[in-house]
């Protein structure tokens, strides 16, 4: 084969019920003891930058926006380094009828990849509601 050719990554969003505060679900996203204790081994922050940890690889996100107990987007250097417009977000959802919340997580993949990565998702936040309990 000649050359590489980008494949296009397609937005997606996966979404979970949880039984949790928005307060507690915004510092397992946003803070490093919360976020190794279900989405990566460890996490080093170095000013806006996180780098995720897992079984000795590691690879590194911006945070390009947060609200407090709102959501938090990070965007993987890889991605920005090649001008691939992705991004990761955790989203806190708060049902206005019965106050159920749920996590709504937006991702993007290269199209056979998506169920991939649906079921990586699914995965971390079993991990997740184990750790809160929920």
């Amino acid at each position: 084969m000649s050359g590489s050719v980008e494949m296009e990554k397609v937005k997606f969003q996966v979404e979970y019920p949880v039984n949790s505060s928005k307060g507690v679900l915004f510092n397992m996203f946003s803070t490093p003891s919360g976020l190794a204790e279900w989405f990566c081994d460890d996490v080093n922050i170095t000013k806006d930058i996180h780098t995720f940890i897992w079984d000795g690889s590691e690879e590194s996100a911006r945070i390009i926006s947060k609200k407090r107990e709102d959501f938090i987007k990070f965007r993987w250097l890889e991605d920005e380094d090649s001008g691939i417009a992705s991004y990761f977000e955790f989203r806190i959802k708060i049902d206005d009828l019965t106050g159920d919340t749920a996590i709504v997580i937006t991702d993007f993949a290269e199209e056979d990849e998506i169920d991939d990565s649906k079921e990586l998702w699914s995965a971390q936040v079993d991990r997740l509601k184990q750790v809160l309990g929920a």
